[in-house]
């Protein structure tokens, strides 16, 4: 039975010192243009916004026409959790792609992409505006908060706990017998 504690306790030990607190990576919240948009005149710059602090130095972001023809203008700027870039006036009646690759503020890189389409009506180049639009997903990720994550790390003690338990009874078996 000592030993049974025992396992256990260093078992809730083990699990107790490797747990640290999850840290989610980040996630596109919204964007402007929101990504599926049409818009009536060029955009002038494209916003991504995360759902944390994007770490500066490190984005990446790229605006590419559907002939594989580059439209942003000069490097990303990083604001807290915005990331900008300006674009060069765009022709009408395209459909356009933005990629990004940011360092997340726990440290791994995060990349995607929102398209928006520009019309054939489309005249002059866009003001700035504020973000808009949101992806469901992106959302429901953003308000969970790495909640995956957690989940992972209980699955990971549990299983930790239960196969100190195996070796502890066995072991006891073996030694009353």
């Amino acid at each position: 039975m000592r030993r049974l504690l025992t396992v256990l306790l260093l078992a809730l030990a083990v699990v107790g010192v490797a747990h640290s607190p999850a840290q989610a990576h980040n996630v596109l919240i919204s964007s402007d243009p929101a990504n599926g948009a049409t818009l009536t005149a060029s955009p002038s710059q494209v916003t991504l916004v995360f759902d944390q602090t994007v770490r500066k130095g490190y984005a990446q972001v790229g605006v590419t026409g559907a002939d594989g023809s580059a439209w942003a203008d000069g490097s990303a700027v990083v604001a807290a959790e915005r990331v900008t870039v300006k674009v060069k006036p765009l022709p009408a009646g395209g459909s356009y792609t933005v990629g990004y690759r940011i360092l997340s503020a726990d440290g791994h890189p995060v990349t995607g992409r929102i398209a928006f389409d520009l019309a054939a009506d489309a005249s002059g180049v866009a003001a700035a505006g504020t973000a808009q639009g949101s992806s469901a997903d992106a959302a429901e990720a953003a308000a969970n908060g790495g909640a995956g994550m957690a989940v992972v790390w209980i699955v990971g003690a549990l299983l930790v706990l239960a196969a100190g338990t195996a070796v502890a009874l066995r072991r006891n078996r073996k030694v009353s017998a």
